[in-house]
């Protein structure tokens, strides 16, 4: 238990953090995932924020 740490994700395009989830603690590098932007109105590269 504990394992799990949240991180929230930033649009690469327009920096509003849109979406919240949880990577591995052991994980050393930063997630990056292609996720729909609602201010964008499309598609974006989403980075886990600092």
């Amino acid at each position: 238990m504990g394992d799990r740490v949240r991180v929230a994700l930033v649009c690469s395009e327009c920096d509003a953090r849109n979406y919240q989830t949880t990577k591995s603690r052991k994980q050393a590098e930063r997630l990056e995932i292609k996720k729909y932007c609602p201010r964008c109105e499309k598609h974006t590269t989403h980075r886990e924020s600092k």
